[in-house]
């Protein structure tokens, strides 16, 4: 195969935290395959990363808004920070998630739908902006979620502007009555997901080829130390259930009180409040990762 490049070696590096050498010889030894290197590296304990990071290094921010039981979030790129800060720009992804939100329109659709007080699309608004603004522009995902019966809450970390952020949350909570009590814990459940980035609600609802990857590297790491066969299933189910509480909503520990259960949490406030509550679905949009959920 061609020679590895220094600039393929120094993302792993970077996106790893192994060293130099190993990097090198992880990619030679999967043929170059970024995430192949990165699972070989794992397997020989040089690198910890559990979930896919994206790659990209963009600006712009991310818009969140509600109404009812309906929810949409938005995010739009810009090449500096400081466009980010422009009160045009700003107006601009507000007014594309106020679209987002009121047609539930996914990212084909809501480009072609005409932007709020203008005779002009979406995208032409966007090409507007990138002439006047003199930055490339782009508008890189939106997703909606809705309940019939419960509460859909929102969050947003590194706040710039009301609704405007860095990181954006949605939650979607199914329950039989809707009380302010229950709206206080559907944005505690979000500001949770925020800070905690989980993949899934729960297990059954993670990608079973992420479990597949994971089961290989546990599998490869635990013949890598000598165990012997019998040993090895019993090591790979247990580094398993650390997985799935790392990365599983109901699976983790609640960052409020960093004890509870979100499963138990759920559980106590539904004896509480007689009512039967669950997570339907959440959508969580860091600025600049890649799609992924």
């Amino acid at each position: 195969m061609s020679s590895i490049s220094a600039k393929l070696v120094k993302e792993l590096r970077e996106l790893t935290g192994a060293g130099m050498m190993d990097c090198k010889k992880a990619l030679s030894e999967s043929d170059g395959d970024f995430e192949g290197a990165i699972n070989w590296l794992r397997t020989k304990g040089l690198a910890t990363a559990a979930k896919k990071s994206g790659r990209d290094a963009n600006e712009g921010l991310i818009c969140v808004k509600v109404n009812n039981n309906c929810g949409s979030i938005v995010e739009i790129n810009s090449e500096t920070d400081f466009v980010a800060r422009n009160e045009k720009f700003q107006e601009f992804v507000v007014s594309v998630t106020d679209v987002a939100l009121e047609g539930q329109v996914f990212l084909d659709e809501l480009l072609m739908k005409q932007y709020p007080n203008s005779e002009i699309s979406i995208q032409e608004k966007l090409n507007e902006l990138i002439a006047t603004i003199g930055e490339n522009l782009s508008i890189k995902r939106v997703s909606n979620l809705s309940v019939d019966k419960g509460q859909v809450s929102s969050y947003i970390h590194n706040l710039v502007a009301p609704n405007l952020g860095r990181i954006g949350v949605l939650v979607g909570v199914k329950a039989d009555k809707t009380t302010s009590s229950l709206n206080d814990l559907s944005k505690q459940i979000a500001m949770h997901i925020a800070a905690s980035s989980p993949l899934a609600v729960s297990k059954e609802n993670l990608q079973e080829d992420i479990i597949t990857k994971e089961r290989e590297v546990y599998k490869n790491q635990a013949l890598e130390s000598g165990k012997p066969e019998n040993i090895v299933d019993k090591m790979v189910e247990g580094r398993l259930r650390k997985f799935f509480e790392e990365v599983c909503l109901y699976n983790q520990t609640f960052v409020i009180d960093n004890e509870t259960k979100i499963s138990d949490l759920l559980s106590n406030y539904s004896k509480d409040n007689n009512d039967n509550i669950s997570i339907k679905e959440f959508v969580r949009f860091q600025l600049g990762e890649g799609i992924s959920k």
